[in-house]
């Protein structure tokens, strides 16, 4: 899958990680996907309710070999 832009946040606890992917969102258009990795715990039931809310895609929820969470969203 062709990944149009990539957020890396890790570090960043909720709300940052969401509000950071719904700014990069809002510069794509429609169909693009973005990759975000985030550190937060929280994140991967987030970003489904987040997505859930706004209609966007939830493409890909995993876990990295290092740990972090690899969300990948497709703008709506």
């Amino acid at each position: 899958m062709q990944l149009d832009k990539q957020l890396d946040l890790s570090g960043l606890n909720c709300p940052l990680p969401i509000l950071r992917a719904k700014k990069a969102l809002a510069d794509m258009t429609s169909g693009q996907v973005l990759e975000v990795i985030a550190t937060d715990p929280g994140a991967p039931k987030d970003f489904e309710a987040f997505c859930r809310q706004t209609g966007n895609g939830l493409v890909e929820s995993s876990t990295t070999a290092e740990g972090k969470f690899r969300l990948v969203l497709r703008r709506k």
